[in-house]
């Protein structure tokens, strides 16, 4: 497995995006064709990319980070079968080292379940353990999911980073 670094995305790359997107996300926040994953790159401002791929070098995983509402945020998917072996925790360490702070939207309850019919597991408690502050009070409950704002500040956790 190797992390590569992109500006932007080719076609291929995002095909491999929407299906690990569609596979691993809750079915509440599928895309349903390639189109509408370019419409949401397309809105995103200064945006940097990480992939994690295999030896075949397909997407295994996926890190991205813009700008939105001057503030720096992201996201992040990982296929269920590399999930555990550190590659999420090694995307957010390559981010932290490159950025103030980091911010994202995480759901924030159980019940929703992936497109193959699993249980979603939130990552909130992946989220605590690298540092992030859990903004309980700032939430998106109007949307398809509920989620709640996660942060991460560099000055904040320059001691446990």
């Amino acid at each position: 497995m190797k992390i590569i670094k992109r500006k932007e995305l080719t076609s291929a790359q995002k095909q491999e995006i929407l299906e690990l997107w569609n596979k691993e996300y809750p079915q509440e926040l599928q895309y349903k064709k390639l189109s509408d994953l370019e419409n949401y790159l397309t809105g995103l401002e200064d945006q940097r990319h990480m992939l994690l791929l295999d030896e075949n070098d397909k997407v295994q995983g996926w890190y991205a980070d813009f700008k939105r509402e001057n503030e720096r945020w992201f996201l992040v998917i990982l296929d269920s079968e590399v999930q555990g072996r550190k590659f999420g925790a090694r995307f957010m360490e390559m981010a932290k080292a490159s950025h103030e702070e980091l911010n994202g939207w995480v759901v924030s309850s159980e019940g929703y379940f992936k497109l193959n019919g699993e249980k979603y597991d939130p990552p909130l408690k992946f989220y605590k353990k690298l540092g992030f502050q859990i903004l309980e009070n700032v939430r998106l409950e109007n949307q398809p999911i509920s989620a709640i704002k996660i942060k991460w500040t560099k000055w904040i956790n320059s001691k446990s980073t």
